[in-house]
């Protein structure tokens, strides 16, 4: 991974709006992140935050408003895809091929060198090369789970960003992934991590924000935050439909 420009934003987002039809399932959103800070961003079901994380990886073209990832626009085509390691709740693994192959295979479209020794380091920072030879649909949802988050992070991105990454792993998964994150904040990169449980955001965090209808109801550096006063207020906004 070339060393990310810390004095420069590695994400800046000023009035992002994504509409379908009607409706702004993202509705004005502005941040700022550089490189080795982390956003830690709640909200209800239903507030945008998955829509957002789209827009960053550049797999949908925002209605209006912008948002640059290391100062390429996006969506922003082959920059902005190089750039970013997108974990969602979809695997984009291929069930035929096994845990190394389709780790392997991503190496090899995003033009990493010696594709097969950095899938299977890959593997190994996710605790899952014993299973490398396996295919990929005769493991379980959590080993499936860790691979994916191999696949997405082989490339060493710049940029990560990460829909509920802790949902269906166990104990060392869910270890072998806190330990990527932090090892990623230290290399440089900047993080947006969506999550429901708020003292594995806050753990992990240098920013915060709540999103609820699609705007952010609340942005603010995690600095010295009580995280019980924070989950009632969390809790508080998401009741009263802020």
């Amino acid at each position: 991974m070339t060393v990310p420009d810390r004095t420069s934003p590695a994400i800046d987002v000023r009035g992002l709006t994504r509409a379908f039809g009607g409706r702004r399932a993202v509705d004005g959103v502005a941040f700022t992140l550089r490189g080795g800070e982390c956003l830690a961003l709640f909200g209800p079901n239903g507030a945008g935050k998955t829509t957002l994380l789209r827009m960053l990886a550049g797999l949908l073209r925002p209605t209006s408003g912008t948002a640059r990832i290391g100062g390429v626009a996006v969506p922003g085509g082959p920059a902005v895809r190089a750039a970013v390691g997108l974990i969602s709740h979809a695997s984009l693994l291929y069930g035929a091929l096994t845990a190394l192959e389709n780790v392997e295979l991503a190496a090899k479209l995003y033009g990493v060198r010696e594709p097969r020794a950095a899938a299977l380091r890959a593997l190994e920072a996710m605790r899952v090369r014993d299973r490398a030879a396996t295919p990929v649909r005769a493991l379980s949802r959590g080993l499936q789970q860790r691979v994916s988050i191999a696949r997405a992070m082989v490339h060493e991105p710049s940029v990560v960003l990460l829909d509920e990454p802790f949902t269906g792993l166990d104990a060392a998964g869910a270890a072998a992934l806190t330990s990527a994150l932090v090892a990623l904040r230290s290399s440089g990169a900047a993080l947006v991590l969506v999550t429901h449980n708020l003292d594995e955001g806050l753990s992990l965090a240098t920013h915060v924000a709540i999103m609820t209808a699609g705007r952010f109801v609340r942005f603010e550096e995690r600095g010295a935050l009580d995280a019980p006063a924070y989950a009632a207020a969390y809790r508080e906004l998401v009741a009263r439909g802020a």
